[in-house]
């Protein structure tokens, strides 16, 4: 049977890095919810102009078109095997189409590994990144700063911090992650798949922990 994992955390707690190593160990797509976006729009597909007409007017972009895409992107062969989501569902009312869905399909959520991180470390880890501007490499103040200060080490180029990794949209962020995701954590946790991992740890910690917690799963 297909195997679909939901990846929940907060923006800082290192869903990017952990997805890579759950996609590693068990084959699956990481399907994004950003690069099914950047993906439809760029391809100018009638979901993704869809998509672009709310977002360039200000809008948020309908449950409808959102899932839309993520029903094309399972349905392809490289999700045959299942898939790991990653931004996608933001509320319970998309989980509860996402199950519909799945169920259409013989299959169901396995696991939501829930990465917890407390919102003075996530404040403290995000207004301290900084990135490089030619190809994105990330550094952080604290954890992993570059060898000379403002330059990547990799390409030499410029480090810059975005808008929203400054102090007080990292604030707005978390908040509103926190206000609109406490729900979906809840309905995951009621379904009996939800298992919350300290992402407080290191990052080979947080790994180990929860590999483990989707083993235990099945």
């Amino acid at each position: 049977m297909a195997k679909y994992i939901i990846l929940l955390g907060p923006p800082g707690a290192g869903k990017g890095t952990q997805a890579e190593a759950i996609s590693q160990k068990y084959g699956l797509v990481h399907v994004s919810s950003g690069d099914l976006f950047r993906e439809n729009i760029g391809a100018q597909t009638e979901l993704g102009k869809m998509a672009k007409s709310y977002i360039d007017s200000g809008a948020l972009v309908p449950d409808d078109v959102t899932i839309g895409m993520v029903r094309e992107r399972l349905s392809r062969p490289d999700c045959k095997a299942g898939a790991l989501l990653d931004g996608f569902p933001r509320t319970p009312a998309q989980a509860g189409v996402l199950n519909e869905i799945l169920a259409g399909w013989g299959s169901k959520v396995d696991v939501v590994p829930y990465i917890s991180v407390p919102a003075n470390v996530l404040i403290e880890r995000l207004s301290g990144r900084w990135v490089c501007r030619a190809e994105g490499h990330t550094y952080n103040e604290k954890s992993n700063p570059p060898k000379v200060a403002r330059k990547c080490d990799i390409d030499g180029s410029e480090l810059y911090q975005r808008e929203d990794d400054k102090p007080e949209t990292v604030k707005n962020r978390i908040q509103v992650y926190s206000q609109q995701t406490a729900p979906l954590i809840d309905f995951y946790r009621r379904q009996g798949v939800l298992v919350e991992v300290d992402g407080t740890q290191s990052i080979d910690r947080v790994s180990e922990a929860m590999l483990a917690a989707i083993e235990k799963a099945g």
